[in-house]
Parts: C-alpha cells; sequence; structure tokens
C-alpha cells in the first residue's frame, strides 16, 4: 500500500476524533454552565462561623450518607473541598466551589451563599474573637 493513503486515512481519522471530542466538550460545557446557573438561583444567603476546611476524600468527609450514596464511583476517590461551619446552632459539613474554598478564611464569621450542601460565594463579616489573639 502507498504510505501516502495510508497517512491520508490517519489523518481522516484523526480530523473525525477531533470533531467528535470538540462537539461532545462544547456540549458538556453547556450542560455544566446551566447546572451552574441553577445553583446560583437557588442559592440562599446565610451567616455561618467557618470552624475548620480541608480537603478530604468524599467517604471521610462527613456529609450525609445519600450524598455519598449517589455519588458516582469513580467520583468518590476524588478529595473534595469540605468545610465545616456552624450555621445557627448546628454544625454542619459542607461541600466548597473550588474558586470559593481558597478564600475561605477559617475562625472567621462569613457570609455566604450556599445551595444545599454547596458553597457558591461568600463575603467576610468578621474575624472570630479567638483568632485576632494569634
Amino acid at each position: 500500500m502507498n504510505p501516502w493513503i495510508v497517512f491520508a486515512i490517519i489523518l481522516l481519522v484523526a480530523l473525525a476524533i477531533l470533531g467528535f471530542l470538540y462537539y461532545k466538550g462544547s456540549k458538556l460545557q453547556k450542560e455544566q454552565q446551566e447546572q451552574k446557573e441553577q445553583l446560583f438561583s437557588a442559592a440562599t444567603p446565610v451567616t455561618m462561623l467557618v470552624i475548620d476546611k480541608k480537603r478530604l476524600p468524599l467517604k471521610d468527609s462527613g456529609l450525609p450518607q445519600i450524598v455519598i450514596d449517589q455519588t458516582p464511583k469513580r467520583a468518590r476517590r476524588a478529595k473534595v473541598p469540605v468545610v465545616k461551619a456552624k450555621i445557627g446552632p448546628k454544625v454542619t459539613s459542607l461541600i466548597a466551589d473550588e474558586n470559593v474554598y481558597d478564600l475561605i478564611p477559617v475562625k472567621a464569621e462569613i457570609k455566604a451563599m450556599i445551595s444545599g450542601i454547596y458553597t457558591v460565594s461568600y463575603t467576610h463579616l468578621r474575624a472570630h474573637e479567638t483568632s485576632l489573639h494569634l
């Protein structure tokens, strides 16, 4: 067989694969944007005291068992950004958005927008008294 014909076939297959991946990627990106819009529309403002924050595997995060059961198996091994906070009289574990997690201060009172157990955004209110004496 002529090497140019083999090269042309390989090139056509590669272009077909790249076209499919581009189409699939843009479709997934649109779905992710729609889900993010739904999260923001359902978000409610709360005032909470951040006790601790860590990146933990989902099974060790302290989240409700139903959340762990609904997560796909391949995602259960991944570490998620977990924020332990006191909201009112109750201490709860929340999952933080990747963009927000690094900005959330520990041992500080913040005003956050949460949607279910997912922290969407936050505004710093004031530092907790114990963190001022460091």
